[in-house]
């Protein structure tokens, strides 16, 4: 009886252990690896996000090189599940197209160009929080530590004798309330169509561009025109120095002539007739 009662409580000194054992590996797993792979998903998840704004951009660039009013759908992925078995958090991201905004573009002659955009902001739990915004025909991306244009506008310009004749073609997002934002973790879907368009153009002695994201766009007009810029045909700077308001592009050495070509495209969040 002994012998039995010791090998009885061998058997379950020993399940316990196991029990220990594997409560300690999970532990483990769960404290030290699971973050580092949530944050590797969440990654990988901000990635599919540039790539699919990237699509995005380039559906709407051929609607208006088409000028067919042909409803589009496009896929945004808002976020992503949490891991079976393990204490995760899910992934929540915000998608809103915004048409009413102080984000504009002002010359001599047209006082008021509106910039529009598309804006996903991701609400990580391991990775950074991003947004991505498709504004003025370019892509930016914003994190907590700056900003930066993910892919320049449709924007570029010919050096004549003694100007600078700068062509730069702009979508104007029109939506109606109750298609305008969604937010979750699953895949919804934006649907565009090309309706109309105006052009705008004439000589120029500035161009201010008001924008949320002075910084992405400094950086990306400077690119653009880093020809123009470095023989002083054009300035391109932010201003006022001190307190920055918008982006200033001021004739150099040479005049600005600029053409605006503003495409309307309809847009909504979600199934239903796309706005027309």
């Amino acid at each position: 009886m002994e012998t039995r009662y010791t090998l009885g409580v061998a058997g379950v000194i020993e399940a316990l252990l196991l029990v220990a054992l594997v409560a300690v590996i999970i532990s483990t797993i769960q404290l030290v690896y699971i973050p580092d792979i949530m944050e590797q998903k969440e990654a990988d998840h901000m990635d599919d996000v540039e790539n699919q704004f990237s699509d995005l951009k380039a559906t709407i660039d051929l609607q208006i090189i088409l000028q067919r009013d042909v409803p589009i759908s496009s896929t945004i992925t808002l976020g992503s599940k949490e891991l079976p078995y393990f204490v995760t958090a899910r992934t929540i991201g915000e998608i809103e197209i915004i048409g009413n905004t102080s984000s504009r573009i002002e010359t001599d002659f047209i006082s008021n160009i509106p910039l529009t955009s598309i804006k996903y902001q991701a609400i990580n739990a391991y990775y950074i929080d991003q947004a991505y915004i498709l504004e003025g025909g370019g892509v930016i991306l914003k994190q907590y530590n700056g900003e930066t244009m993910k892919i320049d506008p449709v924007l570029s310009f010919q050096n004549m004798t003694n100007e600078i004749r700068i062509n730069w073609v702009i979508p104007q997002f029109v939506t109606v309330v109750g298609k305008n934002y969604t937010e979750g973790y699953k895949t919804t879907y934006i649907r565009t169509n090309y309706t109309s368009e105006t052009t705008y153009e004439g000589q120029t002695s500035f161009i201010k561009i008001y924008t949320n994201y002075l910084n992405a766009w400094n950086s990306s007009l400077n690119r653009i025109f880093d020809e123009a810029v470095r023989n002083g045909y054009i300035n391109i700077y932010k201003n006022p120095t001190s307190n920055p308001e918008y982006v200033y592009i001021t004739p150099g050495s040479k005049n600005i002539y600029v053409t605006f070509t503003v495409a309307r495209i309809g847009a909504q969040i979600g199934p239903g007739a796309v706005l027309s």
